[in-house]
């Protein structure tokens, strides 16, 4: 049924969530996993000017290290996977990955929250990528306390 499910990681605790489920659902449809972290280019141009190439090298590294992190646990359980790292929007660059590598399913968090949205509470990453995939996404909750 599904030949490639999306995993989106923002780096942050919820892909502890979210992985287990997109794994077990990659391993039971034989299917590849696509692993996606978006630089947000909102956080960068809202740095000092000469702050903002550091804020991007540090976000394109912490993107490096969360998708080679996905890829190794995938690659223990057999899972085939590729990686991208993307400039942009989150949400938009989301769905335009998805919309450009044929993605079957989108597996995300709802908790995950990007630097601008800790800062401004812009609203949910998971809930604008629901709102506007034209596939299907697995959300998986996060805890409420």
């Amino acid at each position: 049924m599904y030949d490639t499910v999306l995993v989106p990681t923002d780096g942050s605790d919820t892909v502890e969530r979210t992985l287990p489920h997109a794994l077990r659902l990659a391993a039971d449809t034989d299917a590849t996993m696509q692993i996606v972290y978006v630089v947000d280019t909102r956080a960068i141009h809202a740095a000092d000017a000469d702050e903002r190439d550091a804020v991007d090298a540090d976000l394109t590294e912490a993107g490096e290290t969360a998708v080679e992190t996905i890829a190794d646990r995938a690659a223990a359980k057999g899972i085939d996977t590729e990686t991208a790292i993307r400039r942009g929007t989150p949400d938009k660059e989301i769905v335009r990955h998805a919309e450009e590598h044929d993605s079957d399913v989108i597996v995300i968090g709802t908790d995950g929250k990007t630097p601008r949205e800790k800062l401004q509470a812009l609203g949910s990453v998971s809930e604008r990528v629901v709102d506007n995939a034209p596939i299907p996404v697995f959300v998986i909750k996060g805890r409420t306390e």
